[in-house]
């Protein structure tokens, strides 16, 4: 049986608290990708080109960084990565993960969770840029899903 890992970045705790109901769900461990500096609402102001997400989306090579990184990444054969959907693609502390953490020789599965953009941008521009990861599936998650929903998610 394959052992799984569920990483999330949660800016507001709506990923947080998919990512809780997908590790429940599938058995799975749990880990939380969180910045050194939080983001603040005035952080994630989209609308103001000034706000450090904007700021942070517009530099392609910016990578945010993390208190801590996976310490047993080896013991897991499933990689699952939870984030909201930033400028329609994943934060860039997303990228920071990713780079911190060797990934090769895993499953890797994506989820979103947005109120209107879908899983398939930030699915392709993870899979285009990490190219030799290999990326199984995506898909975006509301919060209100059945446990079944969640397990066929990586079953």
């Amino acid at each position: 049986m394959s052992k799984i890992l569920v990483s999330y970045f949660s800016a507001s705790g709506v990923t947080k608290g998919v990512a809780e109901k997908i590790a429940s769900a599938i058995n799975g461990d749990l880990f939380e990708i969180e910045p050194i500096d939080k983001y603040t609402k005035e952080d994630l102001n989209w609308l103001n080109k000034h706000s450090r997400s904007s700021i942070e989306m517009q530099d392609k090579s910016f990578r945010p960084p993390v208190k801590s990184k996976v310490e047993n990444i080896d013991d897991y054969d499933i990689i699952v990565i939870g984030f909201p959907v930033w400028w329609y693609t994943a934060p860039t502390i997303i990228n920071t993960f990713i780079e911190e953490n060797d990934l090769s020789n895993k499953k890797v599965y994506i989820f979103v969770t947005s109120g209107g953009s879908g899983y398939e941008k930030s699915f392709d521009d993870l899979r285009n840029t990490y190219s030799k990861i290999n990326f199984v599936k995506g898909r975006r998650f509301k919060g209100k899903e059945t446990v079944e929903e969640y397990m066929d998610f990586i079953g």
